[in-house]
């Protein structure tokens, strides 16, 4: 673990840390469009049902 700061000799930081934000991105778009898809987590029907419940 003491030569652990060896791997930046091999990789360049500012690619791994533009290439981590990337993934990330994409991973936080996913996971919304996954929840969006389902009936139970659907923020923006759940809203919707419950403003046609309320008579506006």
């Amino acid at each position: 673990m003491a030569k652990f700061y060896k791997i930046w000799l091999i990789f360049d930081p500012r690619r791994v840390f533009v290439a981590q934000g990337v993934f990330l991105f994409l991973l936080a778009a996913m996971i919304h469009l996954v929840l969006l898809s389902t009936d139970g987590y659907n923020w923006f029907e759940l809203a919707e049902a419950k403003r046609a419940a309320a008579g506006n």
